[in-house]
């Protein structure tokens, strides 16, 4: 090998990896910016000086003087006067304010920062069970996790979920019927579930998730959302759903994390009445692997290695799905639990998904 190229290629790397420690500075200054309440802060009280916005948040001086000024340094806020130290004016720019704070925008990311600031304090466990074979799960991750997943998805399922249905002739015709019941199958923050429910109103979603804390801040929202009347969260497993009841069911973004998706999916498909679709809405990552792979193959084995990974191997026997689970993989699974059709919907620009239908 030509020495030269060699060098040059090295350059490229360590140019490459500088980024990503630059990137991981900025990601872990939001995780503090957020869950500090200093973005929230800024965009609902007004610009401030380190004391000030200190004052409004309840935290030191000093380490929001630090932090205004790096946010100031790498661009996401800005320094409206300059002078000493703690009499430093800094604003949050608009679209600032809207990627890190508006809960409702479709642009919203700040829960990013929650999903990837758990793994910090998970990381010796992690380290563990990469030698082991064993699982992180996502209870052991917490709430920044469990909270940060709920509320990346919360617009999408606000603003998208109905139009994308509505998309689907005959899915929009089934839960437009009247006394239509609807299975939510892994709901998290139970988002999914009141977009349903709000999309349909002559709908009743029974939502069903084995994490018990997933439960409590479902109930909560739909209660917020005033659709607690037609929308019940339970904790427990698909295993116990009871037989031919439901006209139809839904399962977002938690087939991969199944340990044993298998028996899930043969539980959902007996829950079903016949003829009734199940809707799978996972990660459109591509048809198969190949190196030098996208952003979103990038970010999905991300999500994988640091995640679901370790999630679907907390409770063994596991399939070790991972976050990149294949259109193959899925009709896999999707056979052996007995559904003899299997077909991707024609829903696009929905973030990072594709919705799949089994019957």
């Amino acid at each position: 090998m030509d020495p030269s190229t060699d060098t040059a290629s090295a350059d490229a790397v360590a140019q490459r990896l500088l980024g990503a420690v630059l990137g991981h500075v900025d990601l872990m200054s939001t995780f503090l910016g957020d869950r500090l309440g200093w973005y929230r802060s800024l965009a609902d009280d007004g610009p401030a000086t380190p004391p000030q916005l200190a004052e409004r948040t309840g935290t030191d001086a000093r380490y929001a003087r630090e932090w205004l000024e790096q946010q100031a340094v790498t661009g996401l806020l800005h320094l409206d006067s300059d002078g000493a130290a703690d009499e430093r004016v800094f604003s949050i720019p608009p679209a600032t304010a809207e990627v890190l704070t508006d809960q409702h925008s479709l642009n919203y990311l700040a829960p990013i920062s929650r999903l990837f600031g758990a793994v910090g304090p998970a990381l010796p466990r992690l380290l563990e069970a990469y030698r082991t074979g064993d699982g992180v799960s996502w209870d052991e991750l917490g709430d920044d996790a469990r909270e940060g997943q709920a509320d990346a998805n919360r617009p999408w399922f606000e603003h998208r979920l109905a139009d994308a249905l509505a998309g689907v002739e005959d899915v929009h015709g089934l839960l437009a019927r009247p006394g239509v019941r609807v299975l939510d199958v892994g709901f998290g923050g139970g988002w999914s579930s009141i977009a349903l429910a709000r999309a349909y109103p002559a709908a009743t979603v029974d939502g069903i998730d084995i994490d018990e804390p997933s439960v409590s801040m479902a109930t909560e929202n739909a209660r917020a959302a005033g659709v607690a009347d037609r929308v019940r969260f339970s904790h427990g497993d698909a295993a116990d759903l009871p037989a031919d009841r439901y006209d139809a069911a839904f399962a977002f973004e938690c087939v991969h994390d199944m340990p044993r998706p298998v028996e899930v999916l043969t539980a959902v498909r007996k829950s079903l009445r016949p003829g009734a679709p199940l809707i799978v809405m996972d990660e459109a990552v591509a048809d198969s692997f190949a190196a030098d792979g996208d952003e979103v193959e990038r970010l999905m084995y991300g999500y994988s290695v640091f995640i679901c990974l370790p999630d679907g191997r907390s409770s063994q026997p596991s399939v070790a799905t991972g976050t990149v689970m294949r259109p193959s993989r899925l009709h896999e699974y999707a056979e052996a639990a007995g559904f003899g059709e299997f077909e991707v919907l024609p829903i696009t620009d929905f973030s990072f998904f594709r919705f799949y239908r089994l019957r």
